[in-house]
């Protein structure tokens, strides 16, 4: 095997590998954004989005066989998009948040069937409340 062989296929492994490690984390953020869990140092998810652009670049440097080529863009585009949404998505939490065990402000909302409910009406049951924004 000589080395522009060689090259290929760790280049073709590099852009393997990339949308493994983007799409696992991307599946991670979704799963523990869905239970309440993203931590407020969101640095680690945005390291290993940043790993996942290097190798797939990476592998166009190195050389790779043209599947591994496709797999590295696979892995660019979900590794870019969350870059992207963590930095233009500053989640702040306001100094008079509601927290664990607070008694919650008057509210009226729609509930999963369309119907009409107001906070007073969940009074001395345990209730969870989230709020999703549609940003990350």
């Amino acid at each position: 095997m000589g080395m522009k062989e060689t090259r290929k296929t760790v280049g073709t492994t590099l852009g393997l590998l990339a949308p493994v490690v983007a799409i696992a984390t991307f599946l991670f953020w979704f799963y523990t954004n869905n239970s309440v869990g993203i931590p407020e140092n969101r640095g680690v998810f945005i390291a290993v989005f940043v790993i996942a652009i290097v190798m797939a670049v990476a592998s166009f440097i190195v050389g790779t066989r043209w599947f591994g080529g496709v797999a590295a863009v696979i892995g660019i585009i979900p590794a870019a998009f969350m870059l992207f949404t963590v930095s233009i998505s500053k989640q702040v939490v306001a100094e008079d948040a509601i927290k664990v065990g607070d008694t919650i402000p008057y509210f009226a909302a729609l509930d999963d069937q369309g119907e009409r409910f107001t906070s007073d009406a969940l009074a001395g049951t345990p209730v969870l409340i989230k709020f999703f924004r549609a940003h990350w």
